[in-house]
C-alpha cells in the first residue's frame, strides 16, 4: 500500500516546494551549462543516493542528462516503482525546468537532513528526473530577452519542431485495435518510426522501452492544469463535443490530479491564467 501512496505524493511533490527554499541561492534561470552544472553538484553532494546518465543528444548535440535518485543508483529492484518527471519540452516553457532542478536539490538536501518521508520516497521509489527535453529550444528562447513578444520562438526543437506533437499515435492505434479485437496494450511501434521523429524525441522513445516506468509527469507552463490520458477521443469530434475517454487507471489518475491540483493554493478552482501573465 505504502508503494502506492508513495507515487501519489511524488506525483504532488512539487507544489510542495512552494514555499520550500532549496540552495536558495540558485533559484535562478540556467543556460544548458548552468543545468548541467547544478546537477553535478547535487550529485556531488549524494553521490550514494544519486546517478546522472544521458539518454542521447538534441539536434544540436546537448546531452539530454537524467538525475536519479535511488537508495540504489542504476539497478532496478523488484517491486520498487521507477518514476520519471520531465520538463522543458517546449523551449519557451521554462517553470517546469527550473522546478525540476529545484526538485533535485531539495531532495538531495532534505535527504541529508534526515527527513523520514524524503528517505522512505528514495528507498522505496526510483526517480528519474530530465530538467530539459528540449535544451535547444530553451536556448533560442533564452536570447529574446524579457521584452520580446514572440512568445513561440524556441516552443520547438532547433528545428522548429513541435516535440510534444512528434511521438507516434498509439492512442489511434489502440482505439483501432479495440475494434478489430487487437491488443490494447504494449503496442508495437509504427514501421519506421525511428525516422519519424526528432532525436530528443527518439531518445525519450528509447528511455521508456529501457526502463519499466510507472507513472511519469511532464511539466509545461502557460496553463494551469493537470491533464491525463486519454488525451484523445475514440469518437471523432460531433459539433466541438468529445466524448471522456477513460483508461483503466482513470481512478489512480484522478486522484494524482485531485492531489496535486489541491495542494496548489487555487489550481483547484478551474482559475484561467489567460493569455498574458
Amino acid at each position: 500500500m505504502w508503494l502506492g501512496w508513495n507515487i501519489v505524493w511524488l506525483g504532488a511533490l512539487l507544489m510542495g516546494l512552494n514555499g520550500t527554499v532549496a540552495w536558495a541561492s540558485d533559484i535562478q534561470h540556467h543556460h544548458y551549462e548552468e543545468l548541467v552544472r547544478a546537477l553535478f553538484v547535487v550529485q556531488s553532494e549524494c553521490p550514494y543516493i544519486t546517478r546522472i546518465y544521458s539518454i542521447g543528444r538534441s539536434v544540436e548535440g546537448r546531452h539530454l542528462y537524467v538525475l536519479e535518485f535511488s537508495d540504489n543508483p542504476g539497478i532496478h529492484e523488484a517491486m520498487e516503482p521507477e518514476f520519471k518527471y520531465v520538463g522543458n519540452m517546449h523551449g519557451n516553457e521554462v517553470l517546469g525546468r527550473e522546478l525540476l532542478i529545484q526538485l533535485s536539490q531539495f531532495l538531495c538536501e532534505e535527504y541529508r537532513a534526515g527527513n523520514q518521508r524524503i528517505t522512505r520516497l528514495i528507498h522505496d521509489t526510483r526517480i528519474h528526473i530530465l530538467p530539459t527535453m528540449n535544451p535547444d529550444g530553451y536556448e533560442v528562447a533564452a536570447k529574446q530577452g524579457p521584452e520580446f513578444n514572440g512568445y513561440l520562438v524556441g516552443r520547438g526543437n532547433s528545428r522548429e519542431v513541435d516535440l510534444n506533437r512528434n511521438f507516434p499515435d498509439l492512442n489511434a492505434l489502440m482505439y483501432y485495435y479495440e475494434k478489430t479485437n487487437g491488443r490494447n496494450h504494449h503496442l508495437p511501434l509504427p514501421d519506421n518510426w525511428e525516422h519519424q521523429v526528432e532525436l530528443e524525441t527518439l531518445a525519450v522513445i528509447k528511455w521508456m522501452q529501457n526502463y519499466n516506468f510507472v507513472l511519469s509527469a511532464n511539466l509545461h507552463g502557460g496553463a494551469v492544469v493537470a491533464n491525463y490520458p486519454f488525451d484523445k477521443s475514440r469518437d471523432p469530434r460531433i459539433r466541438g463535443k468529445t466524448t471522456y475517454s477513460a483508461t483503466p487507471d482513470d481512478k489512480i489518475f484522478k486522484k494524482l490530479a485531485r492531489t496535486y491540483s489541491y495542494a496548489h493554493s487555487w489550481m483547484h478552482k478551474g482559475w484561467n491564467c489567460g493569455d498574458f501573465f
